[in-house]
């Protein structure tokens, strides 16, 4: 603490360049911090999956829809509980406007049925299957939007086969609260509404994206799965069915290996800000030869010497660092806002800046300061007191 003045000083010698390295470390860290935060919530966010249901859809791409009349030829495989129905509708109010967007499905009865962790009061249940035009709405969604039982809106897909030339009207019959205890991950701000709605709109033309298969026992996933597509092997629609788990993770596969991505980014962002630091470091080293010089002829040891311009170096890094973890906590804080990477991390519980990933941040940015300034401090150690008089 004794040197403490004299670290500061230096840091304040040249604020220009003390306070671009601080935000070039703080964009380092900033980025490990925000990057690792979203590997953990879409890890998460697969590992949620029910194990009892199995997701089938057209075995060339979700594009194309199966036909209504799949449902009762996988309701008689062996280990089938339960066959439902879900797709994706893809309305919003103002079509095109992704800021405006919330997820929809159309679905049937049986898909509530297979997803307890949507908890609806029965009144509202039963009003919803009552009315054609129902929909039932996550409790996060009434709040933001202000909707509330019995108001009506609009929304128009833009999946082709669902532009029927005028939009979706639909009635709130029901809200729902999403049960975060018992099923941990649960997503808070999806719309369901009829199936039978959707198929009468598009004249009939609206198949099925998915079907939600329930199975009795996760351990026959596989041989459940290989049986169902047997089924349709020769048709005209073919299939593929595999786990919830592994259909979520295949909307991420089409990013390719997400974790590889964003952590490679995060080390070239990592690597460039270390070639920075260090040159602040040498510069700052070079401009003060003199005092290095003074400071061995008065007796300072090297091994000090050394120490104090690490430390400065480590200072730097823990400016940027702290700087770097304010920001961190605002981003990812509003991460959910962002279309399609909300979605992805919404179900995340408690989602913010992990006191984990927070610690390996500011960490991290000591660990840069530290190297940074090996080299300039290490010259420094060795540095003769004559030859640093005659260079400067």
């Amino acid at each position: 603490m004794r040197y403490l003045p004299y670290i500061l000083k230096h840091l304040r010698r040249n604020w220009m360049r003390t306070g671009s390295t601080i935000v070039a470390m703080s964009i380092c860290i900033f980025l490990f911090c925000t990057l690792q935060t979203l590997i953990r919530a879409v890890t998460f966010n697969l590992k949620s999956a029910n194990a009892n249901i199995l997701v089938m859809r057209h075995a060339v791409s979700l594009v194309f829809n199966l036909p209504i009349a799949y449902k009762e030829r996988i309701a008689s495989v062996p280990g089938v509980t339960r066959v439902g129905i879900a797709n994706w509708f893809g309305g919003s109010r103002r079509p095109g406007e992704f800021r405006d967007f919330f997820p929809n499905f159309a679905i049937d009865d049986a898909f509530l049925e297979m997803y307890p962790e949507y908890i609806i009061p029965p009144d509202q249940e039963q009003a919803y299957r009552q009315d054609r035009r129902g929909c039932i709405i996550a409790r996060k969604l009434s709040v933001e939007r202000g909707w509330n039982i019995g108001d009506t809106f609009q929304l128009e897909s833009f999946i082709p086969p669902y532009r029927v030339g005028r939009p979706f009207e639909f009635v709130v019959r029901a809200i729902y609260d999403a049960d975060e205890k018992r099923h941990p991950g649960t997503v808070d701000n999806l719309m369901f509404f009829h199936y039978e709605y959707l198929y009468e709109m598009t004249n009939q033309r609206a198949g099925i994206g998915t079907y939600r298969i329930q199975i009795a026992d996760p351990a026959q996933a596989g041989a459940i799965s290989k049986a169902v597509d047997a089924l349709f092997e020769n048709s005209d629609a073919q299939t593929h069915t595999e786990t919830e788990a592994a259909f979520r993770a295949g909307f991420v596969s089409l990013a390719g290996n997400l974790a590889y991505l964003l952590n490679a980014i995060g080390l070239a962002v990592t690597f460039t800000i270390l070639l920075v630091t260090a040159n602040t470091m040498s510069m700052a080293v070079r401009e003060r030869r003199t005092e290095i010089a003074v400071l061995k002829t008065l007796g300072f040891p090297s091994g000090l010497v050394m120490g104090l311009i690490l430390t400065e170096s480590a200072a730097l890094g823990a400016l940027g660092g702290a700087l770097a973890l304010g920001l961190s906590s605002l981003a990812i804080g509003n991460l959910t806002k962002l279309p399609f990477i909300g979605d992805a991390v919404r179900g995340f519980p408690d989602l913010g800046l992990h006191p984990l990933v927070a610690l390996l941040g500011f960490g991290l940015a000591v660990a840069l300061g530290v190297l940074a300034g090996l080299i300039p401090a290490f010259l420094a150690f060795r540095a003769r007191i004559t030859d640093l008089l005659r260079s400067a």
